[in-house]
């Protein structure tokens, strides 16, 4: 997408207050639903499982790796937002500058959904929906460009096979 589309798209959202609202809370509640059931599947593993156990400690680590090396890289990266190269105003508000490639969240959301792949089949594929929901959010939103989200989708999945079903 160009400058105009993303104008245009984030007029579209803005412009009544139903489409706003519905973009902010999916923005807000579809991580939230992530980052609520993960913590809680990680103290089940760790007393069902033992606090030691390979499926805990893959569970735990994996993500957290995940998180931190996307941190640490789209830093560096660095890259602008679509806010800022195109001068808009995003449906979501935000201040942040750059850091817009990967996208974390749905870095994070890709990585979480593939560590309950990696437990539950069913319940993966579920997260696995909410994680590419995320990703479209954020497209929508305007706080982010499809190639943010994309390449997050892609990381988070890569990471999850390799650490989940591969090492």
């Amino acid at each position: 997408m160009k400058g105009k589309q993303y104008r245009n798209m984030t007029t579209y959202f803005s412009a009544t207050k139903p489409r706003s609202t519905t973009v902010k809370a999916l923005h807000d509640v579809l991580p939230l639903v992530m980052y609520i059931f993960y913590p809680v599947q990680l103290l089940y593993l760790g007393f069902s499982e033992g606090w030691g156990s390979e499926i805990f400690l893959r569970f735990m680590l994996i993500p957290l790796i995940t998180l931190i090396l996307v941190t640490v890289v789209r830093s560096i990266i660095n890259a602008r937002r679509p806010y800022e190269v195109y001068d808009y105003t995003p449906v979501v508000r935000k201040a942040t500058k750059g850091k817009s490639f990967p996208s974390r969240h749905t870095v994070s959301a890709f990585i979480i959904a593939m560590a309950f792949l990696y437990i539950n089949a069913k319940l993966g594929a579920v997260m696995l929906i909410i994680a590419a929901a995320i990703g479209v959010v954020r497209v929508l939103a305007g706080v982010h460009f499809i190639r943010d989200v994309v390449s997050g989708a892609l990381l988070g999945i890569l990471a999850g096979v390799l650490g989940f079903f591969v090492f």
